[in-house]
C-alpha cells in the first residue's frame, strides 16, 4: 500500500504541469509502476452511445471505440461497478466524478488477483477522473473526443452554460439529458446544490435558432444571478421575465424553477406555461399531484408587476420527481402517434424498477425517444429527473 501511494503521489505532483493530452501517458508509466501491463482511458459520448479511447496510451490502428450497451466497458459504465472477464487478468473500472459518468479505465496484468492491485487501480481510475476534470475547462482534448460531429453555433452556447449531467449526494440525485445534441435550441437546464438545498431549472424557449440559443442561454444566466444574490423562486421567474422583455423581446419562454430541502423533503416550485413535473412514488406515477393552475410563460413582462405564485409539496423518501419539456411528449414517429406521457412514465418506471440509477434510466429514455421518431427529432427534448433518498438516521451517525 505504501507503493501504490507513493506512485498516486509521484503522478499528482507531476501532473501540475502537464497538458491533457500528456495525463493517459503518465497514467501509463504509473500504472506500470504498480503491476499493471495496460491502463487505457475511455470515455463516453456526447450522447451516451460508444466509449471512446483518449488518445495517447494506445497505437492509432487500436482506437476502436466500445458500445456502451453491448461491451463489458459499457457494463462498467452503466453499472458503475468494475467488471472482470471470467478468465481474469483485466479489468473494467469505472471513471465517476463525484457521480457523474465520465468512462472507464481498462487495466490489464497477469497477477491482477493479488491483494491489492486491483484496489490500487481503482485509485489510479479515481485519480485519473479527477485530472482530466481538471483539465477539462480549458483544454478541448475531452471535447473533441466526446464528440462524433461538429456541432451548430447554438448548441455551442448553450452547452456551454450547462452544469454536469449528473449532480448528488448521499441525500440525493439529479440527472439530466438534452437532445437533439448537437443541435440543441431553446432547451436548457440547471441543478445546483448549496447548503442542504437543490436548485432544478428546466428552460424552454420559443424557437430553435440561435436567439432562441441566446434565449436559454440568458435564462440560465438569470437565474444563477439572481439565486446567487439570494433571491426566491419568484424572484427568479420575475427576473427572467424582465431580462427576456428587455434584451430579446418576443422570445417567449416556459419554465419550471423548483427547490428541495434534501433533509425535509420539503419542494417548492413554479411553473410559467411548462408541462407540470411527474411525481414517481412506489413505482407508479401520481396523477396531477404536482398540477397547479397554469401562469404565463416569461418573456411577457407580465410577471414584472405579479411575480410567478409558489406552489409546495412535501416528498416522501425514494420519491422522484421527473421534470420534461414538450419536445418528448410531443415527438411524433413516422406513423404519427405521439411519444406521449403515459409512454414517458412508463419507460421511467421500468428502468428505475429494474435497478437503473437515474442517469441509466434517462440514457435509456432518451434512446428510446430517439427510435420513436426515427432518429430525427423535430423539437429539443431535454429531461430532468431528480429523486431524494435521504439517508438513514443511523447512518448518518
Amino acid at each position: 500500500m505504501a507503493r501504490s501511494e507513493a506512485v498516486l503521489s509521484e503522478l499528482l505532483a507531476r501532473s501540475h504541469r502537464a497538458s491533457a493530452r500528456e495525463i493517459p501517458s503518465l497514467l501509463d508509466a504509473a500504472g506500470r509502476r504498480l503491476g499493471l501491463t495496460t491502463v487505457r482511458l475511455y470515455v463516453a459520448d456526447l450522447q451516451q452511445l460508444r466509449l471512446v479511447v483518449l488518445p495517447g496510451t494506445t497505437d492509432p490502428a487500436d482506437d476502436q471505440a466500445l458500445d456502451i450497451d453491448s461491451s463489458l466497458g459499457g457494463l462498467a459504465y452503466r453499472t458503475q461497478q468494475v467488471q472482470q472477464p471470467r478468465e481474469g487478468g483485466m479489468a473494467w473500472i469505472p471513471m465517476v466524478d463525484g457521480v457523474e459518468r465520465l468512462g472507464v479505465m481498462h487495466v490489464a496484468a497477469p497477477d491482477l488477483g493479488t491483494p491489492g492491485l486491483l484496489e490500487s487501480s481503482q485509485a489510479l481510475a479515481d485519480l485519473a477522473t479527477l485530472l482530466i476534470m481538471s483539465k477539462a475547462p480549458y483544454m478541448d482534448l475531452l471535447v473533441e473526443r466526446e464528440r462524433s460531429r461538429p456541432m451548430s453555433v447554438q448548441a455551442e452556447l448553450v452547452w456551454a452554460f450547462l452544469p454536469p449531467r449528473t449532480i448528488g449526494t448521499d441525500a440525493v440525485t439529479s440527472s439530466a439529458v438534452l437532445e437533439p445534441a448537437y443541435d440543441i435550441g431553446g432547451d436548457a437546464f440547471d441543478h445546483n446544490l448549496t447548503d442542504g438545498i437543490l436548485h432544478l431549472t428546466l428552460l424552454d424557449a420559443m424557437g430553435h435558432d440561435l436567439a432562441s440559443g441566446g434565449a436559454g442561454a440568458t435564462g440560465i444566466a438569470a437565474c444563477r444571478a439572481t439565486r446567487r444574490s439570494g433571491g426566491s423562486l419568484p424572484d427568479i421567474g420575475t427576473t427572467i421575465d424582465r431580462t427576456l422583455d428587455r434584451w430579446i423581446p418576443g422570445r417567449l419562454m416556459t419554465a419550471v424553477i423548483a427547490n428541495l430541502d434534501t433533509a425535509s423533503g420539503q419542494f417548492t416550485w413554479i411553473n410559467c406555461g411548462h408541462p407540470p413535473p411527474l411525481l414517481i412514488r412506489d413505482g407508479h406515477v401520481l396523477p396531477q399531484v404536482l398540477t397547479r393552475r397554469p401562469q404565463l410563460p416569461l418573456g411577457l413582462g407580465f410577471h414584472t408587476e405579479t411575480a410567478p405564485v409558489l406552489h409546495h409539496e412535501r416528498l416522501q423518501p425514494g420519491d422522484r420527481i421527473l421534470f420534461y419539456s414538450d419536445g418528448v411528449t410531443e415527438a411524433r414517429a413516422p406513423d404519427g402517434s405521439l411519444f406521449g406521457d403515459q409512454r414517458l412514465a412508463d419507460t421511467i418506471i421500468r428502468a428505475t424498477a429494474t435497478g437503473h440509477t437515474a442517469p441509466e434510466a434517462l440514457r435509456r429514455l432518451i434512446q428510446n425517444l430517439l427510435s420513436h421518431q426515427g432518429n430525427q427529432l423535430r423539437d429539443d427534448a431535454t429531461i430532468l429527473l431528480t429523486e431524494w433518498h435521504p439517508t438513514p438516521p443511523a447512518r448518518r451517525r
